[in-house]
């Protein structure tokens, strides 16, 4: 009797949990922050910004090409070509340096701006959820299937722009 009532008392509450109709939504993360103005603003910025630098990594590679092809010539002396040898080591140095800090200043910086997005695209997904009194927002990326009309990636950009507008 007792086992009954627990059974009882059990289904009776599965069952006002399974009426209750949960609100969801899917965001394509990713995409949503890479559409974002200020993403695209901060990619283009970092793109000014660092291409001194890409520029003087192209001239150390024409230098680089320029040395092993008079190397290659075969009208140096033994002199010349070990002149021509060190001048060459130092550039492809100098090469490797520029290259390793580049890349870790780009990186730095991107995964900043990144960072600072994400969260605060995570505040207008809070909110565009409350407004429109969704239960759960699920990443599209974790999700295997779902209506397309569950999609609030579009309108989580639209958001986000408005939110934090590009100077």
């Amino acid at each position: 009797m007792k086992k009954l009532l627990c059974t009882l008392v059990f289904v009776a509450a599965t069952m006002g949990v399974a009426s209750a109709q949960l609100k969801v939504a899917v965001i394509n993360s990713q995409k949503a922050l890479l559409e974002t103005e200020e993403i695209k603003k901060a990619q283009a910025d970092l793109e000014a910004k660092f291409k001194p630098r890409q520029d003087q990594m192209t001239k150390l590679e024409r230098d680089l090409q320029d040395i092993q092809a008079q190397l290659q010539s075969g009208k140096l002396n033994q002199l010349g070509e070990a002149d021509l040898t060190a001048q060459g080591q130092k550039k492809q140095r100098d090469l490797q340096r520029i290259q390793q800090d580049l890349q870790e200043d780009v990186e730095r910086e991107r995964n900043d701006i990144l960072q600072r997005a994400g969260t605060r695209m995570q505040e207008v997904v809070k909110k565009l959820a409350d407004e429109k009194g969704l239960d759960l927002v699920v990443d599209a990326a974790n999700t295997l299937f779902f209506k397309p009309a569950l999609e609030l990636t579009t309108e989580a950009v639209a958001a986000y722009n408005k939110t934090y507008p590009v100077k």
